[in-house]
């Protein structure tokens, strides 16, 4: 069996999430910031130009999955009313804090980080609001939504500016909990920041366009932290010119993330957090580097302007995948299909996470006829466990890999 080549940078990841958790631990403790909870999505780099420390309880979620905890949890969310079909990050998360526990204890904090306001956005997913609402009740402090439209064919300015306007009116909200003034240079600052850090991790998963890739979809799940929590700091961007480095690196030397590498394939769909490393080492095994995601790719927003951060910030969140029109999803997707040189495309279909499963209307058909590239279903979900047969994923998996290669030949 093929060994995965591990990233040298995962050190260096290691201390950036670390020390992202030690301010916000310092942050709880010692009172000197404020505390926003954050959607993945949502207005982070007004947050932090505004002073706060941000938290992202997605992230959380994911780090449930990861740790492989979140089937002990979820029954207990069940149990107050939270349907099993729901969210299981937001099941997962809020069975966790019920029961007061976190992975989050190792980094020296004894509970999730107690929230001065939740700001939540509705592009990645509707069930946010839900999520955040329970807080904002639990700690009884304010929570403001942006509302984002979805299904997007053309990005007008109606659409585009609505966003950006929703965005400029959490100000004088912010600015009566953080106790700052807003300063539009610091906002410009943090917008600089966050674009940057974004063009860097698209470099980043770009380099997989590279024959053999350097990096799988499975390194990209992990090393996509920083953007996601620290999106409009300079440690975002700090550890991405690490990475990339590295990436070029490999490539330079002709290093590969699979070394037998015969098949790529294309991930559409939620990671299954609680199977991350041994679904990596089982496509290795087949000879085979998942190059390229939909998932991944859902944090790169290079039309981040600071000379316009408002209004960039609308056409960003706006021009995201997941919030477009299956047409729109289907030009993306052909043109990923060739950057990469996708062999075959794999659909997660996660049962709790409909908005990020993309098999449900006929997208994998229309692909396929389009650019005639092969795919395979599998059930599953981001986190729930319970919804995913191994054993029949794996045996779907090998052939669909084993037909993949026999028509490559």
């Amino acid at each position: 069996m093929a060994e995965i080549v591990k990233l040298q940078s995962v050190s260096h990841l290691r201390k950036t999430m670390d020390d992202y958790f030690v301010r916000l631990k310092d942050a709880t403790e010692t009172g000197s910031k404020k505390i926003a909870w954050c959607t993945s999505v949502g207005p982070a780099e007004l947050l932090y130009s505004m002073g706060f420390e941000v938290y992202f309880p997605e992230n959380h979620g994911a780090m449930l999955g990861a740790a492989k905890v979140a089937d002990n949890y979820i029954p207990i969310a069940v149990a107050q009313g939270y349907s099993p079909d729901i969210c299981s990050y937001l099941t997962s998360d809020v069975g966790a804090f019920l029961a007061n526990e976190t992975p989050l204890q190792k980094s020296g904090l004894a509970s999730v980080p107690k929230p001065d306001v939740l700001v939540y956005n509705t592009n990645q997913c509707g069930e946010v609001q839900d999520w955040f609402e329970y807080y904002a009740k639990h700690f009884d402090v304010p929570i403001f939504g942006i509302i984002t439209p979805l299904k997007i064919n053309e990005l007008t300015e109606t659409i585009i500016s609505g966003v950006a306007k929703q965005i400029e009116e959490l100000v004088p909200e912010l600015e009566k909990i953080s106790g700052i003034k807003f300063d539009l240079d610091k906002f410009k600052e943090t917008t600089r920041l966050s674009h940057d850090g974004c063009v860097l991790w698209r470099q980043v998963l770009e380099t997989a366009q590279n024959l053999p890739a350097p990096i799988n979809f499975f390194d990209s799940a992990i090393h996509m932290g920083p953007i996601v929590v620290m999106r409009g700091t300079k440690y975002a961007v700090d550890y991405y010119k690490i990475l990339l480095a590295e990436l070029e690196d490999r490539i330079k030397n002709n290093i590969a993330a699979v070394p037998t590498e015969q098949i790529r394939i294309y991930w559409d769909g939620m990671p299954l957090w609680y199977k991350l490393s041994s679904m990596a080492k089982l496509f290795s095994g087949l000879d085979t580097c998942v190059v390229a995601s939909t998932y991944c790719n859902s944090w790169v927003f290079d039309d981040l302007d600071p000379e316009n951060p408002f209004y960039s910030a609308g056409l960003a969140y706006c021009k995201l995948f997941i919030v477009r029109s299956d047409e729109e999803k289907q030009k993306v997707l052909e043109k990923l299909m060739d950057d990469f040189s996708i062999d075959g495309i794999i659909y997660h279909d996660s049962k709790t996470c409909a908005r990020n499963s993309n098999n449900r209307f006929g997208l994998p058909v229309r692909l396929q006829e389009s650019t005639n590239i092969p795919y395979l279903e599998i059930n599953g979900d981001l986190n729930d466990s319970r919804c995913f047969s191994e054993e029949q994923s794996i045996i779907a998996i090998e052939t669909f890999i084993d037909q993949l290669k026999s028509r490559k030949q």
